[in-house]
């Protein structure tokens, strides 16, 4: 054998025998990638990250437990998905700020597409994280800190300090800050208020102090929709 054709051969990639272990510990992994909603990017990226090779067929015994293993913190035990092939998206506390916060920005009007996979792909870019269900609690904070930076930036006062109720606030400054973008863009008249966009919406009269957190999202949704129809209008025009 030539050198070059021994140098091949030392750099080919080992081959393990398909025995019973094995084809359970890959038939396993498949069923997780399926069950979890990997696509095969998203799939070859956690291979990847675990153990430095993109495909199972390629592991030891050793590195495809620790794929299993990785699945299982995932979330993946066998059986217990009743929605194979869907994805599912972060669910733990910070994951569920940030996508709240995503979607206000999308009816402030500075998120044109405030879709989960929007998010999944802001947070890749900010965070470097395959997924945003990956990324734990401290990270997701650090993302939702950038998006209150574009809320402040597009109007949408994010300073709570002192505020007995800063959740109510918020929600208020959003509807204001939605408001105002209309009226900048003419979509709204310069008499239009908060108390009357209110009982437009929710029909309350008693004033903007009697408003519920849900009231404010209803509003905010309502005049979110319209500032969209208006920028809508504007790109057609």
């Amino acid at each position: 054998m030539s050198a070059r054709l021994a140098s091949r051969s030392s750099a080919a990639p080992a081959k393990f025998p398909l025995n019973p272990q094995r084809r359970v510990m890959i038939a396993k992994i498949h069923v997780a990638k399926k069950e979890l909603g990997f696509d095969d990017g998203d799939y070859r990226a956690l291979l990847e990250r675990v153990t430095g090779k993109a495909s199972s067929a390629k592991m030891n015994a050793g590195e495809m437990g620790k794929v299993l293993d990785e699945l299982a913190r995932l979330g993946w035990a066998p059986g217990t998905s009743k929605k194979p092939g869907k994805p599912r998206p972060a669910s733990h506390p910070a994951a569920k700020k940030a996508r709240a916060m995503f979607l206000s920005l999308g009816l402030l009007g500075v998120i044109r597409n405030p879709s989960e996979a929007a998010l999944e792909a802001f947070a890749r870019r900010q965070l470097g994280c395959d997924k945003l269900q990956w990324a734990d609690q401290s990270q997701v904070y650090k993302l939702i800190e950038a998006m209150k930076k574009i809320a402040a930036r597009h109007g949408w006062d994010q300073d709570v300090a002192g505020l007995s109720d800063p959740i109510w606030t918020l929600k208020l400054r959003l509807v204001g800050a939605i408001l105002r973008r209309l009226k900048a863009r003419g979509a709204a008249g310069p008499e239009e208020t908060l108390a009357g966009a209110a009982a437009a919406v929710v029909g309350e009269s008693k004033g903007v102090l009697a408003l519920s957190e849900r009231d404010l999202e209803t509003i905010a949704s309502v005049l979110g929709a319209r500032l969209a129809a208006s920028a809508f209008e504007d790109s057609a025009a």
